[in-house]
């Protein structure tokens, strides 16, 4: 995506080779990420054997594997470098289909779109956080390019939620 470049062009001249140590900020904000990441990917996991609309099955699996599993391990790695230890995760959930669950008792297509939608949201929020509370480039460049894929992926949900009518608009404002 050209879009990365630019982002990696933005911050090369600051990364000169010359790091500091990571910032209680930096470390904090980037472990909380890490561990919101890995919760993000249960819910949607469970989404994805709860949904009964194909098309929100595919979105789901999509953004599974072009942002948060690329988010996940990019953070991992980082950390891991940094010496930073990971937060304790819960194990993937198993694919499976659980339409037999009550409806009272399980999310339903459009409560979980709104979810992804709301996540995603909240993750280019958390991800502004940690771009502006970082000090070092690197820092910088992991949250911008984690705002950039959240923020590609929401546009997505948004069109699934607005084509099916379930997008939540606060009412309009006349003066």
């Amino acid at each position: 995506m050209k879009v990365f470049e630019l982002i990696q062009d933005i911050f090369q001249p600051f990364m000169d080779g010359k790091k500091r140590p990571l910032n209680v900020m930096e470390v904090s904000n980037l472990w909380f990420f890490l561990l919101g990441t890995e919760t993000t990917m249960r819910n949607e996991e469970i989404g994805y054997n709860l949904a009964q609309d194909p098309e929100l099955k595919q979105i789901l699996k999509d953004i599974r594997e072009t942002v948060h599993i690329p988010i996940r391990d990019e953070l991992k790695e980082f950390l891991m470098k940094e010496g930073v230890p990971f937060p304790q995760s819960t194990p993937e959930k198993p694919i499976g289909d659980f339409r037999s669950i009550p409806e009272g008792a399980k999310l339903n297509d459009e409560e979980i779109a709104n979810l992804m939608s709301y996540n995603l949201a909240m993750g280019v929020n958390y991800a502004s956080k940690g771009l502006t509370e970082s000090i070092r480039a690197d820092v910088g460049l992991i949250f911008s390019k984690i705002m950039l894929r959240k923020t590609a992926a929401g546009l997505t949900v948004k069109q699934y939620l607005d084509k099916h009518e379930w997008l939540r608009i606060p009412p309009y404002y006349k003066a």
